[in-house]
């Protein structure tokens, strides 16, 4: 029985080494939710801001005061919202008053994660803008992004975490 059982595992061992099999799809890491719909962004208030710098709404001519870009909570997904002010700067950076300039981009998060898992979902944040930006034509070798994920967060409560969770979008020197 000992030998019947040896041989099985032995031969499965080995058929596996013959077999011509597709690598395994590639998946995003456990800890970050990646999500993507092609339907309209909930209507709910979001949990996250996309923050575009002083400097570079003054020069572009972006006024976001009234209407911050919005992630959901726990997404790395663009709303509408987002995609308007993104595509503002998309525009400023590729035939704009900043065509050619590079810029930064912060991703952030609120405090309750583990230290590790707001890094990764800072850098998920950052990643997504620059996709977004890169697709409208913002030249991807001046686009530069970081996670700092909790470590500046100030929140103590879901109203201050809502202002902690967001990318920041900065000139570079």
């Amino acid at each position: 029985m000992n030998r019947t059982v040896l041989g099985l595992m032995l031969s499965g061992m080995l058929g596996g080494c013959a077999r011509s099999e597709q690598p395994p799809p590639m998946v995003a890491p456990s800890n970050v939710l990646v999500t993507t719909s092609s339907a309209q962004p909930p209507t709910r208030r979001s949990d996250q801001q996309i923050n575009v710098s002083a400097d570079i709404r003054k020069m572009c001519d972006i006024d976001d005061s009234d209407r911050a870009p919005k992630f959901d909570f726990d997404s790395t997904q663009l709303a509408g919202n987002d995609r308007d002010i993104l595509s503002q700067v998309g525009r400023c950076f590729t035939t704009g008053p900043l065509h050619g300039r590079a810029l930064g981009l912060t991703g952030r998060a609120d405090p309750r994660g583990e230290a590790e898992y707001n890094m990764n979902l800072g850098e998920a944040r950052a990643t997504s803008v620059r996709t977004y930006l890169a697709n409208l034509g913002v030249d991807g070798n001046k686009m530069s992004e970081t996670s700092r994920g909790a470590l500046d967060a100030i929140g103590h409560d879901e109203d201050t975490w809502r202002k902690d969770r967001r990318v920041d979008i900065t000139l570079a020197p």
